[in-house]
């Protein structure tokens, strides 16, 4: 049963809450690290970091990834540049304005002390990976460079041109393959983790299977930390790797883990736009573009058609300039991508599928020169020739918003520990700091600043009181946790059915797309919930899945994946549909301001949504447990960035 939740927020002033709890957190003496094992699941940015340096530290840390390699993990494919508040611009940037652009951009539904948090350790990430030699981009003096990113009236994001998620894992890569080699950290990729163990209440160890072999194999712990990244991929369509599940956190969840604000999902607004009904994923354009890409679509209904070089500038409407004039092209996501899809709903959408607009670069090219912008985004333009055939120098480039973040996730309390005591979660896979939209350049901020600043100085909090207390794998939870694993493998394997996975997830996401997407109404939002219980029920009577388990089976693999994600897209909806206001990325459409902004009601929803599995949506409705949001610093006021 749980009581009130407990985020174990400090006392005392905002700017001095992480140092006091710094200073009087519990302890684990250096000789004493060794005893205990810590499991981290995923190896991207947040788990890569979290694993290199508590094995640093001196903990015997096994680390998990799903990937034939740690250097797979999503983060590599972060492009556009990662936030700090170096200020070193000289344009007015600091801590709290990061703080407060982070707040505002969230629609003020995150915890300040956690958000205070990060853009106070965000400088240290910038030290810490230039001296692992990741290569930013410098001025011509040799000092690092900055651009813009949404929702910012200051440079303060990091790049490597368009790879630097690519550019920052491997920085956290070296430091991984440092502490593999010293010893102290085990790597199992191709492993995936399919069921928390819970002893006596806590987290005490994990259930995976071996990708290449289909082995069943059990590990305790003394803590475990999921680091699995987001659920984006329940849309089936999005821009995530095909691989990217919400299984760990879902699992987890099935397990006692609270789930918090599982619809806020973030729709970003330059990706390249769907050609086909058989497309698999979606390709992100850096939100770097536009800082020197002009968004904009013709006026007129009948210009959609004809070439965008043919079109004069008085038959041209720069959107986000003309609503939003003091951030432009640069206002944050979750406006950019309504703006985009209400310009298109209008009929003054461009290209095949009337889904698109432009975002052209020929007044920066007249402006600056050909090779600026190919030095700047080189990468990103040659990704847009692949994919479309179009020369982006010479033509803009046609987007529309798609799925690519989830700032939903597991519950966790100031020191990254969720509800059930001994889980710690970190990264994308916890909902803390990004309230219901996250900022552009964000996610490996937080990601980083998890792993390498917070978790190693909150997770002695928990382990201090655990010495000692480390299950064997012969205890009957894990071989109760072993035997659910199997059955659910062979329940799959059994149904021998007639429909492909895709068919079913490709349904499952159009449906989600339509109906608790950019945009969702109560109606729509029932009608889901209606529906899916039957498509899951379809899953379970028609679905094929060939192989058997005792094998390399990535057939299998997606199956479970897609089981998971039939269940939770129920608990998406009935979260969408009990937050009976707009805000951020979930834009309800019966709340909304005269001008077509999210409309907040801050007297009823100034709250997390954290969710307690109660069973099968068709067994019993999960029940809601809130954590009202206290603002100390920051005036609760409507998001304008006009």
């Amino acid at each position: 049963m749980i009581g009130t939740l407990d985020a174990k927020i400090p006392s005392g002033p905002l700017d001095r809450k992480w140092q006091s709890h710094r200073d009087h957190s519990r302890l684990v003496s250096p000789n004493n690290r060794r005893k205990f094992e810590i499991i981290v699941v995923g190896s991207g940015l947040a788990g890569g970091s979290a694993a290199a340096t508590l094995g640093e530290l001196g903990y015997r840390v096994k680390c998990f990834c799903f990937q034939d390699s740690p250097r797979r993990a999503h983060s590599i494919a972060a492009q556009g540049g990662i936030n700090a508040a170096k200020n070193y611009q000289n344009d007015g940037d600091s801590v709290y304005r990061l703080f407060y652009d982070t707040i505002k951009g969230g629609d003020f539904r995150s915890r300040e002390a956690n958000v205070y948090r990060l853009a106070e350790v965000s400088n240290l990430i910038i030290d810490q990976c230039v001296e692992q030699g990741v290569p930013f981009a410098r001025e011509y003096g040799g000092l690092l460079a900055n651009r813009s990113f949404g929702g910012a009236q200051v440079s303060r994001t990091f790049y490597a041109r368009g790879q630097t998620g690519q550019q920052l894992l491997l920085g956290c890569y070296q430091a991984l393959c440092r502490q593999i080699a010293a010893g102290t950290v085990q790597m199992f990729p191709q492993t995936e983790m399919l069921d928390i163990v819970v002893v006596d209440g806590h987290a005490k160890g994990i259930i995976t299977r071996n990708l290449l072999t289909g082995k069943i194999d059990k590990y305790p712990a003394d803590a475990v930390v999921l680091a699995t990244g987001g659920y984006g991929n329940a849309f089936y369509l999005s821009t995530n790797a095909r691989g990217c599940n919400v299984t760990a956190t879902y699992r987890a969840y099935k397990k006692g883990a609270l789930f918090a604000n599982p619809c806020f999902t973030q729709i970003h607004p330059t990706c390249i736009p769907q050609s086909g009904d058989y497309q698999s994923k979606l390709t992100l354009m850096s939100e770097s573009l536009r800082n020197d890409g002009r968004v904009w679509v013709p006026k007129r209904k009948e210009d959609c058609q004809k070439p965008p070089d043919q079109l004069p500038e008085q038959d041209r409407d720069y959107y986000l300039e003309r609503k939003y004039p003091s951030f432009g092209n640069l206002a944050p996501r979750d406006i950019s991508s309504r703006a985009a899809k209400e310009v298109c709903d209008e009929g003054r959408g461009v290209g095949p599928s009337g889904r698109g607009v432009y975002l052209d670069f020929a007044d920066a090219i007249k402006r600056l020169g050909e090779d600026t912008i190919r030095e700047r985004y080189g990468n990103l333009f040659e990704i847009y020739l692949k994919i479309t055939g179009e020369n982006a120098y010479k033509m803009p480039m046609r987007i529309y918003p798609a799925v690519h973040y989830t700032m939903g996730g597991l519950w966790v309390d100031y020191n990254l520990m969720s509800n059930l005591p001994g889980l710690h979660v970190i990264g994308e896979a916890n909902f803390s700091d990004h309230g219901a939209n996250r900022l552009g350049a964000s996610a490996l901020m937080q990601g980083l600043a998890d792993g390498y600043f917070i978790l190693p100085y909150t997770l002695p909090n928990y382990l201090a009181g655990q010495m000692g207390k480390r299950p064997s794998t012969d205890h009957a939870e894990f071989k109760k946790a072993e035997t659910d694993v199997r059955a659910k493998i062979d329940n799959i394997l059994r149904v021998n059915g007639n429909r492909s996975l895709d068919s079913i997830h490709r349904e499952l996401g159009a449906l989600l797309w339509n109906k608790c997407g950019m945009a969702r109404n109560a109606e729509g939002l029932r009608e889901a919930l209606a529906k899916i219980p039957e498509l899951r029920d379809e899953f379970w009577r028609t679905v094929r899945v060939p192989g058997k388990g005792q094998d390399f089976n990535q057939s299998l693999e997606r199956a479970g994946r897609v089981a998971d994600f039939l269940e939770f897209a129920e608990l998406m909806c009935i979260d969408a549909l009990e937050r009976d206001e707009s805000c951020g990325g979930h834009f309800r459409e019966e709340h909304q301001t005269p001008d077509g902004e999210a409309l907040r009601d801050d007297d009823n929803f100034a709250t997390v949504f954290a969710w307690e599995f109660q069973g099968n949506g068709q067994i019993a409705a999960p029940k809601l447990h809130r954590e009202p949001l206290h603002f100390e610093t920051v005036h609760l006021a409507q998001r304008s960035y006009k």
